[in-house]
């Protein structure tokens, strides 16, 4: 957006300046010129009306003390030429000969035609003037008139103007670049307030809003509808967040009298009912895992715990601690390879139920006496990797082991409501960062939590 608004604004405005500035340098280069070539002009007219009685009285010391006095201030070169075509009369002794070029130029004046001088525009194609006027006498050519200017002096004023014009240039184009920059910042002010209070949303903070006089009035208007909308949002997941709480806790008393009304059941019925009781028990108690993971998502998507430097390494290794007793139970042997610092920027209780997710899942497929390989390590983020040796996942599955309720078919038989990963996975996005699932070499998962890098 803020390259469109340069676009937009500062292109014109620089062709504009561009273009008046060229024609301003061309108008200065040319009126320099101009004037260099009346100068010399009229310095001719003078030494043309001197040269006319020198050469009628046949004296050329008449004018030769004045060319050598003009050659001497300004250093140009002046000559009286003949009728002949030689040099009369000069400003330096040494002007006895004439090169191609003003030699031709003297001959076209002596058969009564003036040259035309002409210089460039740019200051490297100001060349120095050469100009030859005849001097007649009662509409004779007698004789001529040359000088030879040097244009350094004009080419010096002319690179002096255009070097302030680009100065000027630079300037402008540097104040235009300061406006336009502001104005953007004005312009899109507003946007980037809509953008930050939609990613606060997106990361959890269902209070962000932006306030109503922000920006232009359509931008106002803009920005109530989103207020409004983020209100509408707020509310509606409140509500379901709040559905899940009370239908989790209200299902959990009717469902306890349920497994409690089993129990006593069974102790009244023979032992052809055995299996028909353990299966309704079974059942039960998982319906009720079921409702402790949704109580316990609905309970950690309402947290809204600071962030805060986290040593992912000792997280991991207290975690490792807790679950030592359970996985000695199993028969599985948890091993911990970790870098010597890993410092996230986290929520560290979001980040231990990730993990505590994880590690359930991996101890439930682990075969006794296979070993649960945990490390951590740091680089562009924060990695902790969790691999098991059990059977593993089918290439086409991978992608829903993160969904909610999702089991393999050839896992029915293993305890679980399907939500440990789908847990996992909405833990780590709300902290910025992801859960990835991958299959291991000789079987079984890799599964890694990856979070954002802090500071050590």
């Amino acid at each position: 957006m803020r390259a469109r608004l340069f676009i937009v604004f500062l292109v014109p405005l620089t062709c504009i300046m561009l273009a008046l500035g060229g024609a301003y340098a061309v108008s200065v280069s040319r009126t320099i010129g101009q004037e260099f070539t009346n100068q010399q002009l009229g310095d001719l007219s003078y030494f043309l009306t001197s040269t006319r009685h020198a050469l009628r009285a046949n004296n050329p010391a008449i004018v030769e003390s004045e060319m050598v006095r003009y050659a001497e201030l300004y250093g140009a070169d002046i000559a009286a030429i003949d009728r002949s075509g030689e040099v009369w009369a000069a400003g330096r002794p040494d002007m006895h000969t004439l090169d191609e070029n003003v030699a031709g130029k003297v001959a076209l004046a002596l058969s009564g035609r003036r040259t035309q001088a002409s210089q460039g525009v740019a200051p490297w194609s100001f060349a120095d003037l050469v100009m030859v006027e005849p001097v007649f006498d009662d509409g004779t050519v007698i004789g001529a008139v040359m000088i030879s200017a040097s244009a350094e002096r004009p080419r010096g004023e002319v690179t002096s103007q255009w070097i302030w014009l680009v100065v000027v240039a630079v300037l402008l184009v540097a104040i235009l670049i300061v406006v336009v920059l502001r104005l953007s910042n004005w312009v899109l002010q507003p946007m980037r307030r809509v953008d930050e209070a939609m990613a606060a949303i997106e990361h959890g903070d269902m209070e962000a809003r932006i306030d109503d006089d922000t920006g232009p009035p359509e931008m106002q208007s803009m920005i109530r509808v989103f207020n409004q909308m983020a209100d509408e949002i707020e509310r509606v997941v409140s509500r379901q967040q709040e559905f899940v709480l009370n239908a989790s806790h209200e299902l959990r008393n009717p469902l306890g009298a349920l497994l409690l009304r089993v129990e006593y059941l069974a102790t009244g019925l023979d032992a052809s009912w055995e299996a028909d009781v353990e299966k309704a028990r079974d059942e039960g108690q998982r319906m009720s895992r079921i409702l402790d993971t949704l109580l316990f998502m609905a309970k950690a998507e309402k947290k809204d715990s600071p962030f805060v430097l986290v040593n992912l390494v000792e997280l991991v290794r207290d975690r490792v601690a807790a679950w030592q007793q359970i996985a000695d139970s199993r028969g599985v042997k948890l091993s911990v390879s970790a870098d010597a610092s890993v410092v996230s920027l986290t929520d560290r209780t979001a980040v231990e139920s990730a993990f505590d997710a994880v590690i359930d899942n991996a101890l439930k497929f682990a075969p006794r006496g296979t070993t649960i390989e945990i490390g951590a390590q740091q680089g562009a983020d924060c990695a902790i990797s969790v691999r098991d040796h059990g059977p593993g996942i089918d290439a086409d599955d991978l992608h829903r082991v993160t969904d909610r309720f999702w089991r393999s078919p050839r896992d029915q038989n293993v305890p679980g409501s399907g939500l440990g990963l789908a847990i996992a996975t909405d833990l780590l996005e709300s902290l910025g960062g992801s859960l990835h699932v991958a299959a291991a070499q000789g079987g079984g998962l890799v599964v890694t939590l990856h979070l954002v890098a802090g500071e050590s």
